[in-house]
């Protein structure tokens, strides 16, 4: 065999390996893609996102949808990274931007997970707030082995302890913290409109001073209704603002879409202010997938969806709730919203 041909076949067989590991090792890398969107007005198979208990929802029309960011369960190898760096429609970022190495991708995952709960609870206080309902103490959850167990529920506005006014938790705190621990008391609570009474013998406060009741509470808007949030598969807080409308179109006096496939994405906070959040250009292109007619852009996300705009998909900032009520009402009158 001349040299030439040696070269050449050792050349081709190390180029072959070279191939064969790109293909098959796995590199520090994460991709992330255009994940699906959720019309908050709908369903998930079949379970609604957005379910009310103690009232009927409007009859709502259009599309309401939250956007996320999809990541391949397959580790990325050194070729897909390659070619997800030259795909406008995938991002590659360092492995650790998205599984920090002080924790398991489980605990990362609950993470996430957790974050979306509390985007929930933000979402039903700014919207409620925003339909006007008025603030009580309203119980989150019972703690293990409470006294209150039977008693009180998730839901219930609390509004007299021993006969003791508790409009806020401060109130609250201070009517419990004149109980000796182990004393049957009074407490009045509203469920779903309904005014009712319970007695509970008080647990110990953690602090050691007065009484306990031993649930979970949050000063939040009441409606003689709740409302249930259900998507299993989404972690994050960036749906924040697309259930924050959803609950608002379900409960409110307005069709805030009028038929139109809106999409949008941003944090929401319980005095209606909207955060920023990552992916918004996998988010937007997912929007452009489903024909939106709009996108919501938290106001501190425009600059990066102005550089990855897409074609025919319009954009409105919006920095608050109010912002994006009104790029809404703008859309049902054929008008332009504010734009990044």
């Amino acid at each position: 065999m001349s040299r030439r041909t040696t070269v050449l076949v050792t050349g081709t067989v190390l180029l072959l390996v070279f191939g064969v590991l790109g293909a098959l090792l796995p590199v520090p890398y994460v991709a992330q893609v255009p994940g699906p969107t959720y019309n908050t007005l709908g369903d998930i198979d079949g379970t609604p996102i957005i379910s009310l208990t103690g009232r009927e929802p409007n009859d709502t029309s259009g599309n309401l949808n939250l956007t996320t960011v999809g990541i391949p369960t397959r580790p990325l190898t050194l070729v897909g990274a390659v070619q997800g760096w030259f795909d406008d429609e995938v991002t590659v970022v360092p492995r650790e931007q998205v599984y920090p190495s002080d924790q398991s991708v489980e605990e990362t995952q609950a993470q996430n997970r957790e974050a979306f709960l509390t985007s929930e609870q933000a979402a039903r206080g700014a919207a409620l707030g925003e339909l006007g309902y008025p603030e009580e103490v309203v119980v989150q959850d019972l703690a293990p082995d409470s006294p209150s167990e039977g008693q009180l529920a998730a839901g219930d506005a609390i509004t007299a302890v021993d006969g003791t006014p508790t409009p806020t938790q401060d109130a609250l705190t201070a009517a419990l913290a004149a109980i000796p621990p182990g004393t049957p008391v009074p407490v009045a609570y509203t469920r779903l409109g309904t005014p009712g009474t319970a007695t509970v013998t008080t647990g110990t406060a953690a602090d050691g001073g007065g009484s306990a009741l031993g649930v979970l509470v949050l000063q939040t808007p009441y409606a003689p209704f709740d409302v249930d949030i259900e998507v299993d598969d989404v972690g994050g807080p960036s749906a924040g603002l697309m259930l924050t409308l959803g609950i608002i179109d379900m409960v409110g006096d307005t069709d805030l879409t009028e038929g139109a496939v809106v999409a949008g994405t941003g944090t929401i906070s319980a005095d209606g202010a909207v955060g920023p959040i990552g992916g918004i250009p996998l988010k937007m292109v997912a929007a452009r997938e489903i024909d939106a007619e709009l996108f919501l852009v938290p106001a501190d996300n425009c600059a990066e969806a102005l550089q990855n705009a897409q074609p025919g998909l319009p954009m409105a900032r919006v920095a608050t709730l109010d912002d994006a009520l009104t790029a809404l009402a703008d859309l049902r009158a054929g008008t332009t919203p504010p734009g990044c």
